[in-house]
């Protein structure tokens, strides 16, 4: 059934844009593995959840995907301010002209910006199907509500700025789409490693069966545990840290109790679905689904020269103070 429904899923993907192909045979090792190593990125432009002017639409038509892509070419040319994430697909939609900017201060040009894909979905989120994420618990609400009343309204410490502007983890799922998102995977018969772009984090995940460690050890990027079945490597991650994951910037209202289901299927030569189930009781009312299909990437991983207490930081917080010295001599 999984089977029947990551066919459909890619030829909705791909819509009317690809020519006929001849059966493709998936590349495995010696140990009949999949072949899933190399690099591969998400420069989708798809929206993590569907907007609301899509509602009811989970697709595009070709024709709208055409416009889509020509739309984008006229109004983010080189010299445009850079656009991240799914900024470029808004503002596509609400016809302002350019772009909702990520950075209000602006940012470096969008020559700097690998070029996006567009697909016939509208969200990358498929269970719900309305393409939105399931309502917050009670308790994530109080939770939410708790820390905005407690942010001060500047930063009094590098503390107080998120884990990603700190430089220490963006977190998984990475839904931060065109920034950095290039991830290499390596395999062996007892082992899967998945290197990320951003603050350079690698994630070395067991296939032999071992059990999770101690519920007492946190960690950022959780405890993973790997296997295959058929041809789709899952994973399966627990013992988040408390401090919650900043899954690439968005929803960071997950928490230590966060289950991760990840499933990774290579469907053609140069593409590989990802796929993830977010099941986290105390803060989502239901478990829910996502899916990007990777491209296999035309370059490699370079240095993210990014890291905690940066010079960036640094001057962030000498202009906060600035800031409130002068207010305090007005």
């Amino acid at each position: 059934m999984r089977r029947s429904l990551l066919v459909v899923a890619l030829v909705t993907w791909l819509g009317g844009h690809a020519a006929a192909q001849t059966p493709w045979t998936p590349p495995r090792l010696q140990n009949g593995q999949q072949h899933l190593q190399g690099t591969w990125e998400n420069n989708g432009a798809t929206p993590p959840e569907r907007p609301p002017q899509l509602a009811g639409k989970p697709l595009l038509s070709e024709q709208e995907v055409a416009a889509m892509e020509a739309r984008a070419a006229q109004v983010f040319g080189p010299e445009a301010d850079a656009v991240f994430g799914d900024a470029i697909y808004l503002a596509l939609l609400d016809g302002s002209g350019g772009p909702r900017l990520v950075f209000p201060t602006g940012t470096y040009s969008q020559n700097w910006v690998p070029p996006r894909y567009f697909e016939r979905r509208t969200s990358l989120i498929e269970d719900p199907a309305d393409g939105r994420l399931p309502p917050l618990t009670p308790e994530a609400v109080e939770r939410r509500a708790a820390r905005a009343g407690a942010q001060p309204p500047r930063a009094r410490g590098p503390a107080d700025f998120s884990l990603a502007d700190r430089c220490v983890t963006y977190g998984i799922p990475d839904l931060f789409a065109a920034y950095m998102s290039v991830y290499r995977i390596f395999q062996t018969p007892d082992h899967v490693a998945i290197q990320m772009e951003k603050i350079h984090d690698t994630r070395v995940i067991p296939l032999d069966g071992r059990p999770h460690v101690s519920p007492e050890i946190r960690h950022y990027l959780g405890d993973s545990r790997g296997r295959f079945e058929g041809d789709t490597l899952v994973v399966e991650t627990t013992n988040f840290h408390p401090a919650g994951n900043h899954m690439g910037g968005y929803f960071r209202y997950a928490d230590e109790n966060l289950r991760l289901t990840e499933r990774f299927t290579r469907v053609d030569d140069g593409t590989l679905r990802y796929e993830f189930t977010v099941d986290d009781p105390t803060v989502w009312t239901r478990p829910w689904t996502a899916a990007i299909f990777w491209k296999k990437s035309r370059g490699e991983i370079y240095e993210y020269a990014c890291h905690e207490g940066n010079l960036s930081l640094r001057g962030m917080l000498s202009a906060l103070r600035a800031e409130e010295a002068a207010g305090a001599a007005r």
